[in-house]
């Protein structure tokens, strides 16, 4: 079975169909993967200048790190979105804040399109968070977005997320934000397994 074969997990969303998540394939998804993250849509991802080699070595890089996963998003069969799942003790936040147990570090994209569906990001993100909390021992959701990206502090609040404080990090200024299991639940009513 390869990579492309493996579904690790799957959400049904009333209006928009089925999202699916499978870990991403460096070798295989590379060219896919560059095409998204170097989008001018895609800025904040921090990998517009990227090359192919570089994207290559980025996501083989987070596949052998035993701290951070990479998955392909799949609507309805297709490749619509990238999410990465994070250790925030060791990536992206080591040591600027206070991390607590069951703490789980989260980034998504979207495939950029011409043609958008209304939506459908806020239904990427609902799918990406669900799959976070489908982990028992996951009881926090941590993202630090940069402070100028205001449509995804929307879509944070929308699924319940927190703004606890600004980080200045090396690349970007922060606004780092939680979102526990009962804040998901009471922001969409989903009841992540």
């Amino acid at each position: 079975m390869t990579t492309a074969d493996t579904t690790v997990f799957t959400r049904t969303d009333e209006a928009l169909g089925t999202f699916s998540l499978r870990p991403v394939d460096p070798l295989a998804d590379t060219g896919l993967l560059h095409r998204w993250v170097t989008h001018p849509k895609s800025a904040f991802y921090l990998l517009q200048e990227a090359t192919l080699p570089d994207v290559e070595r980025e996501f083989m890089s987070i596949a052998a790190s035993p701290h951070h996963d990479a998955f392909l998003g799949l609507h309805q069969g297709e490749p619509a979105f990238l999410a990465e799942r994070y250790d925030p003790r060791y990536v992206e936040l080591a040591g600027l804040y206070p991390h607590r147990p069951g703490d789980i570090g989260m980034h998504f994209l979207c495939a950029p399109t011409e043609q958008p569906v209304h939506g459908f990001t806020r239904a990427v993100i609902t799918t990406v968070m669900a799959m976070l909390f489908s982990d028992a021992e996951t009881r926090r959701v941590v993202v630090e977005p940069d402070v100028r990206n205001t449509a995804v502090h929307a879509l944070n609040e929308a699924v319940g997320f927190r703004i606890d404080s600004t980080l200045t990090k090396p690349e970007k200024e922060a606004l780092l934000s939680f979102c526990t299991r009962e804040q998901f639940r009471t922001a969409t009513g989903e009841t992540p397994a």
